[in-house]
């Protein structure tokens, strides 16, 4: 089911032109910084990958791919939903070394996505990859990586405002850090949403770690696939989003699995058939580098930055009827 929610009283603060303009300095200026402060190059990606290479993201396993024929090929391809695999492998293919990574614009289509204030079925991310050494592959290693992150965007935001004093976000570089299984402790009666929000509300800048595994009372947080985070060293970034009142997802990100917890959480998911994947097999033979990496939302940057009550104010999407009519009442404009 589709849903759209109106603040009070919300009014867009750039017109069509300068919103242009301020998405094209956040996008500029943040990736660029992101670049510097993770030790990062531009790398082109791929829009499409074959359905045989097992390279896709199956996200949490029910959302079906874009796919089509090749007749020139003779093998059918899927829009990717991701490139968390396949940064993976481009890292040992393009000789990338301990310390250094990659990072790409990723244009994804989800045509199962429910489309709401921050969902739409056009997803546009960096995806980002860096090679580390087994001995960080570490929850202290996982937290600095995502203060780096979030100063990042913190200082983005910043450098917006001077240039288009119109906008007024405010964002807190203190980042609090916890655990899945602790959220589950304080709110035991909420569910994992709303935790979320209890949470994020009060601390406003938010790391939840440890996504996708079960937690104690017999459910995960939150469905991810099982065969490029490590469950125990992966984690969300989160910030308080004044104008929408929820807790709004920037990125989500981890420490990849490793060969002993890729057949753990292959097990676990009921998918031990994936280790017969030429991507599963590379991982498993020791040919693929040790890494973190995620996906930072571009729109949602820009959303968040710009005060945004709706994706489509700063991204060009297929919206539903009831949608279309109730953001032009509003006087909310969808590009």
């Amino acid at each position: 089911m589709n849903s759209l929610y109106i603040p009070e009283g919300y009014a867009p603060r750039l017109d069509v032109y300068r919103t242009q303009k301020a998405i094209a300095f956040i996008k500029e200026t943040f990736q660029r910084r992101l670049a510097d402060a993770l030790g990062l190059k531009r790398v082109s990606a791929p829009l499409f990958v074959t359905e045989a290479s097992g390279l896709n993201d199956n996200l949490s396993g029910v959302e079906r791919p874009v796919s089509f024929d090749i007749p020139a090929v003779g093998e059918s391809g899927q829009v990717v939903h991701s490139l968390a695999k396949w940064k993976r492998q481009a890292l040992k293919d393009y000789r990338f070394y301990v310390g250094n990574g990659l990072y790409t614009d990723m244009n994804a289509i989800r045509r199962d996505e429910e489309l709401d204030n921050i969902h739409s079925i056009y997803v546009d991310q960096w995806d980002w990859e860096k090679v580390i050494t087994k001995e960080e592959r570490t929850r202290e290693y996982l937290i600095d990586t995502v203060k780096k992150i979030v100063g990042v965007i913190c200082d983005t935001n910043e450098l917006l405002k001077i240039d288009f004093p119109e906008l007024s976000v405010d964002l807190v570089r203190e980042v609090s850090v916890i655990t899945s299984e602790e959220l589950l402790s304080l709110y035991p009666t909420l569910t994992p949403k709303e935790r979320e929000y209890a949470y994020v509300k009060e601390h406003k800048t938010v790391l939840i770690i440890g996504i996708g595994g079960k937690l104690s009372n017999g459910e995960p947080h939150d469905s991810r696939a099982p065969d490029y985070d490590d469950w125990e060293l992966n984690g969300d970034i989160m910030f308080y989003n004044e104008v929408l009142d929820r807790a709004f997802e920037i990125s989500s990100m981890g420490i990849r699995v490793d060969k002993d917890s890729l057949m753990k959480q292959l097990k676990l998911a009921g998918c031990e058939d994936r280790a017969k994947l030429p991507f599963h097999k590379m991982l498993l033979s020791d040919e693929l580098p040790l890494t973190v990496g995620g996906g930072i939302g571009q729109s949602r940057l820009c959303m968040l930055m710009m005060g945004c009550a709706h994706i489509g104010e700063v991204q060009s999407s297929i919206w539903d009827k009831a949608t279309v009519d109730g953001c032009k009442a509003a006087g909310i404009r969808l590009l």
